[in-house]
């Protein structure tokens, strides 16, 4: 244990130098509170009664379930405590919360999800929570104002909450994983520098989807599967989480596809959400060397036009989403 970095002391020595690095410690050390608080709770959350729906729905039409609502209280409390932060962006809000006090320079707004793969509560599933981090050239004071694209992100990160508690954070330096002690109640670095492989052999979909995709990308399904090279064969992993395949994909090598289906079936526009899921995970995915596209352009290069907008989502290995973007523009 001695020769590992805490979460703390890791950032520090990755922020130091910076002009806002202090401010920058006391927003992670939030983060890292928030998901040590899930972690413990999901894993109680059938003995405390905290699994099933809470009755509602949600600004994107979706049933809320009761740690949706205990994960989007925890996050709301733990960042707005640390007072670096001016606004908050949750996929549980339909409007974002102005944090009262700390709207000053520097300071920060933070856009996340946060229980990623809440439908699988009730089974056992690894779930997370994903943020995206953007440092405020004025205090923020109306939606418009955290409309911003996700090149402007000052830091992203994600927790997975399954087998280990697991934190991935990204800077303008590159990817760190951290893993939860339970025992010390302490992040210490287990993954230095992630880099994704170039090319994978992993590919995460929901295929009952993919007769109503884009003919390119169900070519591209097919060449995956009928490689005649068994070295060169994939093989489909799908969670059903987006964070728990983008880790997974992140560490190994591969390809996750949620991408636009043709009209009338409500995902024209693609699913996932820009700000808070497609925007960090595509910083993470270029940090690590890897690549992200809605299908048309990179992720991080849409202007995002409302707070709660969908993209579709092109995400994993460099090599490999070259690949499907050859078979979606017909060049392959």
């Amino acid at each position: 244990m001695s020769e590992l970095l805490t979460l703390s002391a890791r950032m520090r020595e990755e922020l130091a130098g910076g002009p806002i690095a202090a401010e920058a410690e006391a927003l992670l050390e939030g983060i890292a509170l928030a998901a040590r608080i899930l972690a413990s709770e999901i894993l109680r959350a059938p003995l405390a009664g905290l699994t099933g729906l809470a009755g509602r729905r949600n600004i994107q039409g979706e049933d809320v379930a009761q740690l949706d609502e205990f994960a989007h209280e925890t996050m709301s409390r733990c960042l707005s405590a640390t007072g670096v932060v001016a606004a908050l962006v949750s996929e549980e809000s339909g409007e974002p919360i102005f944090v009262d006090g700390s709207a000053i320079e520097p300071a920060f707004s933070v856009y996340f999800d946060p229980l990623d793969g809440s439908s699988n509560i009730d089974v056992g599933v690894s779930i997370g929570t994903i943020f995206s981090v953007h440092r405020n050239e004025a205090p923020p004071r109306c939606s418009d104002d955290l409309l911003r694209p996700g090149r402007r992100q000052y830091l992203a990160g994600y927790a997975v909450y399954g087998s280990c508690t697991s934190l991935v954070l990204a800077t303008g330096r590159g990817v760190t994983g951290f893993t939860l002690d339970p025992v010390v109640g302490e992040f210490f670095q287990t993954h230095p520098r992630i880099t994704m492989p170039n090319q994978g052999k992993i590919y995460s979909a929901n295929e009952s989807n993919s007769a109503r995709w884009h003919p390119g990308l169900r070519r591209f399904l097919d060449h995956l599967k009928s490689s005649d090279e068994p070295s060169r064969r994939y093989t489909a992993r799908y969670i059903g989480s987006l964070v728990a395949d983008f880790h997974r994909n992140l560490l190994r090598g591969g390809i996750f596809l949620y991408p636009a289906e043709t009209a009338g079936t409500g995902k024209s526009s693609g699913k996932l959400r820009l700000m808070y899921e497609a925007n960090p995970l595509a910083f993470i995915a270029e940090m690590a060397g890897g690549a992200a596209s809605t299908g048309e352009r990179p992720v991080l290069d849409v202007v995002p036009s409302e707070l709660h907008q969908r993209v579709p989502l092109i995400i994993g290995s460099a090599e490999d989403v070259a690949t499907a973007l050859e078979f979606l523009s017909g060049a392959s």
